[in-house]
């Protein structure tokens, strides 16, 4: 086991992560970042939590009543729970060691805690290769969060369109290469792609990274905002990603 534990650069919070198992990278802090909730009543759910950073950051930065963080693997729902205690946030951010595809279990465990089961917006930092692509890895932790195999793009919206209200918000983070997947499968669920934003490692690459919005049963208006780019030329991060790092330039 090898432990650390890093500063999110945001009112001293603090998150334990394990490299023998799966490290957050820069879509989780971009995912976190790229989300809005603006109402203090809003409930919000969080799939494949993994070790808490989404739902940590959005409850520093967002207005919301409760977040729910749903996490299937037994390894990362040890490290959910000891940074939820670590960061003092057990009475805002409740966790569920759960398979997302239980979606009574997880309507039972919210109506524990509300007066219903509506949920406002979800969030999700999936598993992004399909099975039989990629380097399979021999940590099953590792191979679980980077692979289809507890859990498919479609589950994730069939998930989100039993879930959410009507006009309810699914955030993701995903890559590029998927975008007709993640624009026609979620329609196939009453989900509708409404803000796109492509993240480019640097201005002359690719994009690496694609952030959406989706509106439950939303218009079919679809808009892309302007791009976000990660490292200047001299591999310096930019403005923007130091800012939403929390840390100051050197």
């Amino acid at each position: 086991m090898s432990r650390r534990v890093d500063e999110l650069g945001i009112d001293n919070l603090k998150i334990v992560q394990d490299t023998d198992y799966f490290c957050f990278g820069m879509d989780s802090i971009l995912l976190a970042n790229f989300i809005k909730s603006t109402s203090s009543n809003n409930v919000i759910v969080d799939l494949c939590s993994g070790s808490g950073v989404i739902p940590i950051i959005v409850n520093a930065k967002q207005k919301c009543k409760s977040i729910y963080a749903v996490e299937l693997q037994k390894e990362m729902f040890s490290l959910l729970d000891e940074n939820i205690s670590l960061n003092k946030l057990g009475n805002k951010i409740k966790i569920l060691n759960e398979d997302i595809k239980n979606i009574d279990k997880i309507k039972n465990f919210i109506l524990k805690n509300e007066l219903n089961e509506n949920v406002d917006i979800i969030t999700c930092n999936p598993p992004y290769k399909e099975i039989g692509t990629g380097i399979t890895n021999p940590s099953d932790v590792k191979f679980i969060a980077r692979h289809e195999a507890k859990c498919t793009l479609e589950d994730i919206f069939m998930v989100s369109n039993k879930l959410l209200n009507v006009k309810g918000k699914l955030y993701m983070v995903h890559k590029p290469e998927r975008l007709a997947d993640l624009i026609e499968l979620a329609r196939k669920y009453n989900l509708e792609p409404k803000y796109i934003q492509f993240v480019y490692p640097t201005v002359k690459a690719s994009p690496s990274i694609v952030l959406i919005e989706y509106s439950k049963k939303g218009g079919n208006e679809l808009k892309i905002l302007p791009a976000l780019i990660e490292y200047k030329d001299n591999l310096e991060y930019t403005d923007e990603i130091y800012k939403l790092y929390g840390i100051s330039k050197k």
